[in-house]
Protein backbone atom coordinates (compact mmCIF):
# COMPACT_ATOMS: atom_id res chain seq x y z
CA UNK A 1 0.00 0.00 0.00
CA UNK A 2 1.12 3.49 -0.64
CA UNK A 3 1.28 5.85 2.33
CA UNK A 4 -0.36 9.21 2.01
CA UNK A 5 2.25 11.99 1.90
CA UNK A 6 1.35 15.07 3.98
CA UNK A 7 0.58 18.16 1.88
CA UNK A 8 3.33 20.76 1.75
CA UNK A 9 2.96 23.71 4.09
CA UNK A 10 1.97 26.92 2.35
CA UNK A 11 4.27 29.94 2.49
CA UNK A 12 3.28 33.06 4.35
CA UNK A 13 3.15 34.99 1.07
CA UNK A 14 0.70 32.48 -0.41
CA UNK A 15 -1.55 32.78 2.66
CA UNK A 16 -1.61 36.55 2.34
CA UNK A 17 -2.36 36.30 -1.39
CA UNK A 18 -5.23 33.87 -0.73
CA UNK A 19 -6.71 36.21 1.87
CA UNK A 20 -6.56 39.15 -0.53
CA UNK A 21 -8.25 37.06 -3.21
CA UNK A 22 -11.07 36.14 -0.86
CA UNK A 23 -11.67 39.77 0.09
CA UNK A 24 -11.78 40.89 -3.50
CA UNK A 25 -14.25 38.17 -4.42
CA UNK A 26 -16.51 39.21 -1.56
CA UNK A 27 -16.43 42.77 -2.91
CA UNK A 28 -17.62 41.53 -6.28
CA UNK A 29 -14.35 42.33 -8.03
CA UNK A 30 -12.66 39.90 -10.33
CA UNK A 31 -9.25 38.93 -9.11
CA UNK A 32 -6.47 36.78 -10.41
CA UNK A 33 -3.75 35.58 -8.05
CA UNK A 34 -0.31 34.63 -9.25
CA UNK A 35 0.37 31.04 -8.15
CA UNK A 36 2.98 30.66 -5.48
CA UNK A 37 5.99 28.63 -6.63
CA UNK A 38 5.24 26.32 -3.67
CA UNK A 39 1.63 25.70 -4.60
CA UNK A 40 0.95 22.08 -5.64
CA UNK A 41 -0.12 21.32 -9.18
CA UNK A 42 -3.61 20.07 -9.88
CA UNK A 43 -7.10 21.11 -10.77
CA UNK A 44 -7.69 22.52 -7.29
CA UNK A 45 -5.33 24.18 -4.83
CA UNK A 46 -3.94 21.63 -2.41
CA UNK A 47 -5.05 18.62 -4.46
CA UNK A 48 -2.49 16.70 -6.49
CA UNK A 49 -3.32 15.56 -9.99
CA UNK A 50 -4.95 12.09 -9.89
CA UNK A 51 -2.65 9.21 -10.76
CA UNK A 52 -3.13 5.45 -11.12
CA UNK A 53 -2.37 3.21 -8.17
CA UNK A 54 0.58 0.89 -8.67
CA UNK A 55 -0.09 -2.55 -10.16
CA UNK A 56 2.02 -4.33 -7.53
CA UNK A 57 3.63 -3.79 -4.15
CA UNK A 58 7.07 -5.11 -4.95
CA UNK A 59 7.19 -8.33 -2.96
CA UNK A 60 10.67 -9.72 -3.72
CA UNK A 61 9.18 -12.99 -4.98
CA UNK A 62 5.81 -11.84 -6.33
CA UNK A 63 6.22 -8.15 -7.26
CA UNK A 64 2.82 -7.89 -8.98
CA UNK A 65 0.90 -9.19 -5.95
CA UNK A 66 -1.27 -6.52 -4.37
CA UNK A 67 -1.89 -3.02 -5.63
CA UNK A 68 -1.16 0.52 -4.51
CA UNK A 69 -3.35 3.56 -4.04
CA UNK A 70 -5.93 2.12 -1.67
CA UNK A 71 -6.49 0.16 1.52
CA UNK A 72 -9.09 -2.63 1.32
CA UNK A 73 -11.40 -2.63 4.33
CA UNK A 74 -14.00 -5.30 3.59
CA UNK A 75 -14.89 -7.90 0.96
CA UNK A 76 -18.53 -8.92 0.55
CA UNK A 77 -18.49 -11.79 -1.93
CA UNK A 78 -21.78 -13.19 -3.26
CA UNK A 79 -21.43 -16.29 -5.42
CA UNK A 80 -23.86 -18.69 -7.06
CA UNK A 81 -22.29 -22.07 -7.87
CA UNK A 82 -23.78 -24.93 -9.84
CA UNK A 83 -21.79 -28.12 -9.06
CA UNK A 84 -22.78 -30.16 -12.16
CA UNK A 85 -21.76 -27.47 -14.66
CA UNK A 86 -19.06 -25.78 -12.52
CA UNK A 87 -20.56 -22.42 -13.48
CA UNK A 88 -19.66 -19.72 -10.95
CA UNK A 89 -21.50 -16.40 -10.90
CA UNK A 90 -20.17 -13.74 -8.60
CA UNK A 91 -20.73 -10.22 -7.36
CA UNK A 92 -17.88 -8.96 -5.22
CA UNK A 93 -18.29 -5.70 -3.33
CA UNK A 94 -14.99 -4.22 -2.18
CA UNK A 95 -15.03 -1.41 0.35
CA UNK A 96 -11.76 0.49 0.42
CA UNK A 97 -10.15 3.83 1.25
CA UNK A 98 -8.02 5.74 -1.22
CA UNK A 99 -4.48 6.44 -0.04
CA UNK A 100 -3.73 8.77 -2.96
CA UNK A 101 -5.75 10.82 -5.44
CA UNK A 102 -6.70 7.94 -7.75
CA UNK A 103 -7.40 8.15 -11.47
CA UNK A 104 -7.41 4.33 -11.75
CA UNK A 105 -6.56 1.31 -9.65
CA UNK A 106 -6.08 -2.44 -9.94
CA UNK A 107 -7.63 -5.47 -8.33
CA UNK A 108 -6.08 -8.93 -8.52
CA UNK A 109 -8.40 -11.35 -10.32
CA UNK A 110 -7.95 -14.38 -12.58
CA UNK A 111 -11.38 -15.97 -12.28
CA UNK A 112 -14.41 -16.13 -14.60
CA UNK A 113 -15.00 -13.35 -17.13
CA UNK A 114 -15.84 -9.92 -15.74
CA UNK A 115 -19.21 -8.61 -16.98
CA UNK A 116 -19.29 -5.16 -15.37
CA UNK A 117 -17.62 -2.94 -12.79
CA UNK A 118 -19.13 -0.05 -10.84
CA UNK A 119 -17.39 2.43 -8.53
CA UNK A 120 -19.54 4.28 -6.00
CA UNK A 121 -22.62 3.13 -7.89
CA UNK A 122 -21.50 4.45 -11.27
CA UNK A 123 -20.30 2.36 -14.23
CA UNK A 124 -16.52 2.20 -14.55
CA UNK A 125 -14.26 1.21 -17.39
CA UNK A 126 -12.21 -1.95 -16.86
CA UNK A 127 -9.62 -4.09 -18.59
CA UNK A 128 -7.68 -7.25 -17.76
CA UNK A 129 -3.93 -7.46 -18.19
CA UNK A 130 -1.12 -9.80 -17.16
CA UNK A 131 -1.75 -12.87 -15.06
CA UNK A 132 -4.22 -11.34 -12.63
CA UNK A 133 -4.61 -7.57 -13.11
CA UNK A 134 -8.10 -6.07 -13.33
CA UNK A 135 -7.58 -2.38 -14.14
CA UNK A 136 -10.50 -0.18 -13.08
CA UNK A 137 -10.96 3.43 -14.25
CA UNK A 138 -13.77 5.20 -12.38
CA UNK A 139 -15.82 7.93 -14.04
CA UNK A 140 -14.36 10.52 -11.65
CA UNK A 141 -11.11 10.51 -9.65
CA UNK A 142 -11.24 9.15 -6.12
CA UNK A 143 -10.01 11.64 -3.49
CA UNK A 144 -7.22 10.58 -1.17
CA UNK A 145 -8.41 9.60 2.28
CA UNK A 146 -11.99 8.95 1.19
CA UNK A 147 -13.80 5.58 1.24
CA UNK A 148 -15.20 4.09 -1.93
CA UNK A 149 -16.92 0.89 -3.08
CA UNK A 150 -16.26 -1.28 -6.10
CA UNK A 151 -18.76 -3.85 -7.37
CA UNK A 152 -17.46 -6.47 -9.81
CA UNK A 153 -19.91 -8.80 -11.59
CA UNK A 154 -18.44 -11.91 -13.19
CA UNK A 155 -19.61 -15.29 -14.46
CA UNK A 156 -18.30 -18.37 -16.22
CA UNK A 157 -16.92 -21.82 -15.68
CA UNK A 158 -14.66 -22.02 -12.64
CA UNK A 159 -11.63 -24.00 -13.77
CA UNK A 160 -10.14 -26.75 -11.60
CA UNK A 161 -6.74 -25.51 -10.37
CA UNK A 162 -6.09 -28.78 -8.51
CA UNK A 163 -4.89 -27.08 -5.34
CA UNK A 164 -3.88 -23.66 -6.62
CA UNK A 165 -7.22 -22.01 -5.91
CA UNK A 166 -10.67 -23.24 -6.97
CA UNK A 167 -10.50 -27.05 -6.78
CA UNK A 168 -13.03 -29.73 -7.69
CA UNK A 169 -14.06 -32.42 -5.20
CA UNK A 170 -14.73 -36.09 -6.05
CA UNK A 171 -18.37 -35.68 -4.97
CA UNK A 172 -18.90 -32.91 -7.53
CA UNK A 173 -18.47 -30.05 -5.06
CA UNK A 174 -15.58 -27.62 -4.89
CA UNK A 175 -13.39 -25.68 -2.46
CA UNK A 176 -10.74 -22.96 -2.58
CA UNK A 177 -7.23 -23.59 -1.26
CA UNK A 178 -3.70 -22.68 -2.25
CA UNK A 179 -0.61 -20.84 -0.99
CA UNK A 180 0.66 -18.21 -1.59
CA UNK A 181 -2.29 -17.59 -3.95
CA UNK A 182 -5.81 -18.90 -4.33
CA UNK A 183 -8.36 -16.13 -3.84
CA UNK A 184 -7.83 -14.57 -7.29
CA UNK A 185 -9.37 -17.67 -8.90
CA UNK A 186 -12.80 -16.92 -7.41
CA UNK A 187 -13.09 -13.25 -6.38
CA UNK A 188 -11.25 -9.94 -7.01
CA UNK A 189 -9.16 -8.46 -4.20
CA UNK A 190 -5.98 -6.70 -3.17
CA UNK A 191 -4.00 -9.92 -2.97
CA UNK A 192 -1.18 -9.12 -0.56
CA UNK A 193 -0.43 -10.07 3.05
CA UNK A 194 -0.01 -6.35 3.75
CA UNK A 195 -3.68 -5.50 3.23
CA UNK A 196 -5.86 -7.49 5.59
CA UNK A 197 -9.61 -6.90 5.51
CA UNK A 198 -12.79 -8.35 6.95
CA UNK A 199 -14.66 -10.86 4.81
CA UNK A 200 -18.27 -11.86 4.20
CA UNK A 201 -19.33 -14.73 1.94
CA UNK A 202 -22.86 -15.25 0.61
CA UNK A 203 -22.93 -18.53 -1.29
CA UNK A 204 -26.00 -19.73 -3.18
CA UNK A 205 -26.00 -23.46 -3.96
CA UNK A 206 -28.55 -26.18 -4.79
CA UNK A 207 -30.57 -27.62 -1.93
CA UNK A 208 -28.71 -30.51 -0.28
CA UNK A 209 -25.29 -28.91 -0.70
CA UNK A 210 -23.57 -27.47 2.38
CA UNK A 211 -21.32 -24.40 2.43
CA UNK A 212 -18.38 -23.93 4.80
CA UNK A 213 -16.18 -20.85 5.00
CA UNK A 214 -14.27 -18.61 7.43
CA UNK A 215 -15.60 -17.14 10.65
CA UNK A 216 -19.17 -17.70 11.81
CA UNK A 217 -22.21 -18.80 9.83
CA UNK A 218 -24.85 -16.10 10.32
CA UNK A 219 -27.63 -17.15 7.90
CA UNK A 220 -29.00 -19.97 5.77
CA UNK A 221 -32.13 -18.97 3.85
CA UNK A 222 -34.09 -20.25 0.80
CA UNK A 223 -33.09 -18.65 -2.50
CA UNK A 224 -35.82 -19.56 -4.92
CA UNK A 225 -36.71 -22.96 -6.26
CA UNK A 226 -34.22 -25.64 -5.26
CA UNK A 227 -31.57 -23.29 -3.84
CA UNK A 228 -30.44 -21.73 -0.58
CA UNK A 229 -27.97 -18.99 0.39
CA UNK A 230 -25.52 -19.48 3.23
CA UNK A 231 -23.77 -16.46 4.74
CA UNK A 232 -20.49 -16.54 6.64
CA UNK A 233 -18.75 -13.59 8.30
CA UNK A 234 -15.10 -13.31 9.31
CA UNK A 235 -14.78 -10.18 11.42
CA UNK A 236 -11.09 -10.64 12.14
CA UNK A 237 -8.91 -9.20 9.35
CA UNK A 238 -7.80 -11.83 6.86
CA UNK A 239 -5.45 -12.28 3.89
CA UNK A 240 -6.71 -13.54 0.53
CA UNK A 241 -5.04 -16.96 0.52
CA UNK A 242 -6.48 -17.62 3.98
CA UNK A 243 -10.07 -17.15 2.78
CA UNK A 244 -11.95 -20.20 1.60
CA UNK A 245 -15.27 -21.57 0.49
CA UNK A 246 -16.09 -25.28 0.46
CA UNK A 247 -19.25 -26.67 -1.16
CA UNK A 248 -20.04 -30.32 -0.61
CA UNK A 249 -22.50 -32.72 0.99
CA UNK A 250 -20.74 -32.33 4.31
CA UNK A 251 -21.57 -33.80 7.67
CA UNK A 252 -20.89 -31.49 10.60
CA UNK A 253 -19.32 -31.62 14.07
CA UNK A 254 -19.93 -28.85 16.63
CA UNK A 255 -17.59 -28.39 19.61
CA UNK A 256 -16.26 -25.59 21.82
CA UNK A 257 -12.94 -24.45 23.20
CA UNK A 258 -13.91 -22.29 26.13
CA UNK A 259 -16.17 -19.62 24.65
CA UNK A 260 -14.92 -20.22 21.09
CA UNK A 261 -17.32 -22.15 18.81
CA UNK A 262 -15.68 -24.90 16.73
CA UNK A 263 -17.56 -25.95 13.60
CA UNK A 264 -16.02 -28.73 11.50
CA UNK A 265 -17.12 -30.26 8.18
CA UNK A 266 -16.44 -33.66 6.60
CA UNK A 267 -16.86 -34.41 2.91
CA UNK A 268 -18.23 -37.75 1.67
CA UNK A 269 -15.59 -40.44 1.34
CA UNK A 270 -12.25 -40.59 3.15
CA UNK A 271 -12.89 -37.42 5.14
CA UNK A 272 -15.61 -39.18 7.13
CA UNK A 273 -12.91 -41.19 8.89
CA UNK A 274 -11.45 -38.03 10.48
CA UNK A 275 -14.24 -37.20 12.92
CA UNK A 276 -12.46 -38.87 15.84
CA UNK A 277 -9.29 -36.91 15.02
CA UNK A 278 -11.15 -33.59 14.93
CA UNK A 279 -12.63 -34.33 18.35
CA UNK A 280 -9.11 -33.72 19.70
CA UNK A 281 -9.21 -30.10 18.52
CA UNK A 282 -10.38 -28.55 21.83
CA UNK A 283 -7.46 -30.16 23.67
CA UNK A 284 -5.02 -29.07 20.94
CA UNK A 285 -6.22 -25.47 21.19
CA UNK A 286 -5.96 -25.57 24.99
CA UNK A 287 -2.34 -26.70 24.65
CA UNK A 288 -1.49 -23.99 22.10
CA UNK A 289 -3.11 -21.25 24.17
CA UNK A 290 -0.72 -22.14 26.99
CA UNK A 291 2.15 -21.43 24.61
CA UNK A 292 0.99 -18.39 22.67
CA UNK A 293 -1.83 -16.77 24.61
CA UNK A 294 -5.60 -16.67 24.06
CA UNK A 295 -6.91 -18.07 20.81
CA UNK A 296 -6.71 -15.03 18.52
CA UNK A 297 -9.86 -15.52 16.41
CA UNK A 298 -13.62 -15.67 16.96
CA UNK A 299 -14.17 -19.24 15.80
CA UNK A 300 -12.38 -22.44 14.88
CA UNK A 301 -12.88 -25.85 13.35
CA UNK A 302 -11.82 -27.59 10.16
CA UNK A 303 -12.87 -28.57 6.64
CA UNK A 304 -11.96 -32.13 5.72
CA UNK A 305 -12.01 -32.77 1.97
CA UNK A 306 -11.71 -36.03 0.08
CA UNK A 307 -9.68 -34.56 -2.77
CA UNK A 308 -6.18 -36.01 -3.10
CA UNK A 309 -4.25 -32.90 -2.05
CA UNK A 310 -0.51 -32.82 -1.40
CA UNK A 311 -0.98 -30.23 1.35
CA UNK A 312 -3.25 -29.14 4.14
CA UNK A 313 -3.69 -25.40 4.60
CA UNK A 314 -4.26 -23.04 7.53
CA UNK A 315 -7.28 -21.23 6.05
CA UNK A 316 -8.29 -18.82 8.80
CA UNK A 317 -10.45 -20.25 11.60
CA UNK A 318 -11.13 -23.40 9.60
CA UNK A 319 -8.15 -25.19 8.00
CA UNK A 320 -8.54 -27.28 4.86
CA UNK A 321 -7.42 -30.86 5.59
CA UNK A 322 -6.30 -33.43 3.02
CA UNK A 323 -7.33 -37.09 3.48
CA UNK A 324 -3.90 -38.05 4.92
CA UNK A 325 -4.24 -35.57 7.80
CA UNK A 326 -3.06 -36.86 11.17
CA UNK A 327 -2.63 -35.45 14.70
CA UNK A 328 0.64 -33.79 13.73
CA UNK A 329 -1.17 -31.95 10.92
CA UNK A 330 -4.01 -30.91 13.23
CA UNK A 331 -1.54 -29.38 15.68
CA UNK A 332 0.45 -27.73 12.88
CA UNK A 333 -2.51 -26.06 11.15
CA UNK A 334 -3.97 -24.73 14.37
CA UNK A 335 -0.64 -23.31 15.51
CA UNK A 336 -0.88 -21.34 12.28
CA UNK A 337 -3.97 -19.58 13.61
CA UNK A 338 -1.47 -17.62 15.73
CA UNK A 339 1.54 -17.85 13.40
CA UNK A 340 0.54 -17.00 9.84
CA UNK A 341 -3.11 -16.05 10.28
CA UNK A 342 -3.25 -13.62 13.22
CA UNK A 343 0.44 -12.68 12.89
CA UNK A 344 1.10 -12.62 9.15
CA UNK A 345 4.21 -12.16 7.06
CA UNK A 346 5.12 -8.79 5.58
CA UNK A 347 6.43 -10.50 2.47
CA UNK A 348 7.18 -14.06 1.46
CA UNK A 349 10.82 -13.88 2.57
CA UNK A 350 9.40 -14.04 6.11
CA UNK A 351 7.65 -17.40 5.70
CA UNK A 352 9.65 -18.89 8.59
CA UNK A 353 7.41 -16.93 10.95
CA UNK A 354 4.55 -19.10 9.73
CA UNK A 355 6.09 -22.50 9.19
CA UNK A 356 8.96 -22.59 11.69
CA UNK A 357 6.58 -21.99 14.60
CA UNK A 358 3.86 -24.33 13.34
CA UNK A 359 6.42 -27.09 12.82
CA UNK A 360 8.14 -26.54 16.17
CA UNK A 361 4.76 -26.66 17.93
CA UNK A 362 3.74 -29.93 16.29
CA UNK A 363 7.09 -31.71 15.95
CA UNK A 364 8.81 -30.92 19.26
CA UNK A 365 6.66 -28.99 21.75
CA UNK A 366 3.59 -31.24 21.62
CA UNK A 367 5.59 -34.48 22.02
CA UNK A 368 7.53 -32.84 24.86
CA UNK A 369 4.68 -31.21 26.78
CA UNK A 370 1.84 -33.65 26.16
CA UNK A 371 3.53 -37.00 25.47
CA UNK A 372 6.44 -36.38 27.89
CA UNK A 373 9.13 -37.04 25.28
CA UNK A 374 12.66 -35.66 25.64
CA UNK A 375 12.81 -32.55 23.44
CA UNK A 376 16.61 -32.54 23.18
CA UNK A 377 16.62 -36.10 21.91
CA UNK A 378 13.96 -35.25 19.35
CA UNK A 379 16.14 -32.31 18.29
CA UNK A 380 19.22 -34.49 17.85
CA UNK A 381 17.25 -37.04 15.84
CA UNK A 382 15.86 -34.30 13.62
CA UNK A 383 19.33 -32.76 13.26
CA UNK A 384 20.70 -36.04 12.00
CA UNK A 385 17.90 -36.26 9.45
CA UNK A 386 18.56 -32.68 8.40
CA UNK A 387 22.21 -33.51 7.81
CA UNK A 388 21.27 -36.49 5.67
CA UNK A 389 18.91 -34.35 3.61
CA UNK A 390 21.42 -31.49 3.25
CA UNK A 391 18.98 -28.72 4.19
CA UNK A 392 21.70 -26.19 5.00
CA UNK A 393 22.13 -24.63 1.55
CA UNK A 394 18.67 -22.99 1.70
CA UNK A 395 18.39 -20.27 4.38
CA UNK A 396 15.33 -19.81 6.55
CA UNK A 397 15.11 -16.09 5.86
CA UNK A 398 14.81 -15.19 2.19
CA UNK A 399 15.05 -18.77 0.87
CA UNK A 400 14.27 -17.65 -2.70
CA UNK A 401 11.13 -17.86 -4.82
CA UNK A 402 10.03 -21.47 -5.13
CA UNK A 403 11.90 -22.50 -1.97
CA UNK A 404 9.49 -20.96 0.54
CA UNK A 405 8.03 -24.29 1.58
CA UNK A 406 11.14 -26.43 1.88
CA UNK A 407 13.62 -26.09 4.76
CA UNK A 408 11.18 -24.18 6.97
CA UNK A 409 9.73 -27.57 7.94
CA UNK A 410 13.07 -29.18 8.79
CA UNK A 411 15.61 -26.50 9.63
CA UNK A 412 12.85 -24.29 11.10
CA UNK A 413 11.94 -26.26 14.25
CA UNK A 414 15.64 -26.95 14.84
CA UNK A 415 16.32 -23.22 14.79
CA UNK A 416 13.62 -22.47 17.36
CA UNK A 417 14.73 -25.24 19.69
CA UNK A 418 18.35 -24.08 19.52
CA UNK A 419 17.17 -20.52 20.20
CA UNK A 420 15.19 -21.71 23.19
CA UNK A 421 18.19 -23.54 24.62
CA UNK A 422 20.36 -20.48 23.98
CA UNK A 423 18.22 -17.95 25.88
CA UNK A 424 16.38 -20.26 28.29
CA UNK A 425 12.77 -21.33 28.64
CA UNK A 426 11.57 -18.34 30.65
CA UNK A 427 12.87 -15.79 28.17
CA UNK A 428 11.92 -17.82 25.09
CA UNK A 429 8.32 -18.64 25.92
CA UNK A 430 7.55 -15.22 27.38
CA UNK A 431 9.06 -13.49 24.35
CA UNK A 432 7.27 -15.53 21.67
CA UNK A 433 3.94 -15.14 23.46
CA UNK A 434 4.47 -11.39 23.75
CA UNK A 435 5.48 -11.17 20.09
CA UNK A 436 2.36 -13.05 18.97
CA UNK A 437 0.07 -10.95 21.14
CA UNK A 438 1.81 -7.70 20.17
CA UNK A 439 1.34 -8.38 16.45
CA UNK A 440 -2.20 -9.77 16.67
CA UNK A 441 -4.19 -9.08 13.48
CA UNK A 442 -1.08 -7.52 11.96
CA UNK A 443 2.11 -8.29 10.08
CA UNK A 444 5.68 -8.98 11.10
CA UNK A 445 9.04 -9.80 9.55
CA UNK A 446 11.97 -12.00 10.45
CA UNK A 447 14.21 -8.94 11.05
CA UNK A 448 11.61 -7.62 13.50
CA UNK A 449 11.48 -10.99 15.25
CA UNK A 450 15.28 -11.01 15.56
CA UNK A 451 15.31 -7.53 17.03
CA UNK A 452 12.50 -8.35 19.46
CA UNK A 453 14.17 -11.51 20.79
CA UNK A 454 17.51 -9.72 21.10
CA UNK A 455 15.81 -7.03 23.20
CA UNK A 456 14.77 -9.70 25.73
CA UNK A 457 18.23 -11.12 26.49
CA UNK A 458 21.74 -9.95 27.28
CA UNK A 459 23.14 -12.72 25.06
CA UNK A 460 24.55 -11.37 21.82
CA UNK A 461 22.56 -13.38 19.27
CA UNK A 462 24.06 -11.83 16.14
CA UNK A 463 26.18 -14.82 15.17
CA UNK A 464 23.46 -17.28 16.18
CA UNK A 465 20.77 -15.60 14.08
CA UNK A 466 23.09 -15.12 11.12
CA UNK A 467 24.04 -18.80 11.15
CA UNK A 468 20.53 -20.19 11.54
CA UNK A 469 18.47 -17.70 9.52
CA UNK A 470 20.84 -16.47 6.82
CA UNK A 471 23.59 -19.06 6.61
CA UNK A 472 23.94 -21.49 3.72
CA UNK A 473 26.10 -24.00 5.58
CA UNK A 474 25.64 -26.11 8.70
CA UNK A 475 25.76 -23.82 11.76
CA UNK A 476 28.86 -24.05 13.92
CA UNK A 477 28.80 -26.32 16.95
CA UNK A 478 28.29 -23.43 19.39
CA UNK A 479 25.04 -22.58 17.62
CA UNK A 480 23.88 -26.17 17.13
CA UNK A 481 24.42 -27.18 20.76
CA UNK A 482 23.71 -24.26 23.11
CA UNK A 483 22.54 -24.65 26.71
CA UNK A 484 21.47 -28.16 27.65
CA UNK A 485 22.51 -29.35 24.19
CA UNK A 486 26.13 -28.41 24.83
CA UNK A 487 27.10 -31.86 26.11
CA UNK A 488 26.65 -33.12 22.58
CA UNK A 489 29.50 -30.90 21.42
CA UNK A 490 32.09 -32.19 23.89
CA UNK A 491 33.00 -35.36 22.07
CA UNK A 492 34.12 -34.55 18.55
CA UNK A 493 31.24 -32.15 17.80
CA UNK A 494 32.02 -31.74 14.13
CA UNK A 495 31.62 -35.49 13.72
CA UNK A 496 27.89 -34.88 13.92
CA UNK A 497 27.75 -34.30 10.22
CA UNK A 498 26.21 -35.98 7.26
CA UNK A 499 29.10 -38.48 7.39
CA UNK A 500 28.18 -39.74 10.87
CA UNK A 501 24.58 -38.81 11.70
CA UNK A 502 23.96 -42.02 13.58
CA UNK A 503 25.63 -40.54 16.66
CA UNK A 504 22.53 -38.45 17.30
CA UNK A 505 19.87 -41.06 16.66
CA UNK A 506 19.91 -42.98 19.93
CA UNK A 507 16.46 -41.79 20.95
CA UNK A 508 14.72 -44.92 22.17
CA UNK A 509 11.21 -44.23 23.40
CA UNK A 510 11.68 -40.47 23.11
CA UNK A 511 11.18 -40.47 19.35
CA UNK A 512 7.74 -39.14 18.36
CA UNK A 513 5.28 -41.43 16.65
CA UNK A 514 5.16 -39.33 13.48
CA UNK A 515 7.74 -38.04 10.99
CA UNK A 516 9.62 -34.85 11.85
CA UNK A 517 9.94 -32.04 9.34
CA UNK A 518 7.09 -32.81 6.94
CA UNK A 519 4.96 -29.84 7.99
CA UNK A 520 1.64 -29.48 6.19
CA UNK A 521 2.91 -30.83 2.85
CA UNK A 522 3.17 -34.55 2.32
Amino acid sequence: MQIKTPAALRSRSMAVSAAALALSLLAGAAAVADPSPEAPSGSAAGVADPTPGSDGLGDPYYPKDGNGGYDALNYDVAIDYDPPSHVLKGKATVTAKATQHLSAFNLDFAGPAVKSVAVNGQPARFATTGEHELVVTPGAPLPSGQPFTVVVDYAGTAADTKGNGWTYSPSGGAFAAGEPHSATTWYPLNDTPLDKATFTLRATVPTGWVVASNGIQVADVPAGSGKHTVTWEEKDPIIGYLTTVAIDKFTKLSQRSGATPLESFFAPGAAQQKVSLEKKLPAVLDFEQQLYGPYPLTSGGGIYVSTDLQFSLETQTRPIYAPWTDLNTLIHENAHQWWGDSVSVKDWRDVCLNECFASYTADILYPERVERKNADRIYRRALAAADQNNVWSTPLYDPGKGNEFTTVYTRGPLFLHALRRNIGDNVFFTAVKDFAQGHKNGNASIPEFRQFIQSRTSHDLTGFFDAWLNGRVRPASEYLYPGSLAAQAQASPEARSADAPEADVQDGDDAPDWPIGTGDRK
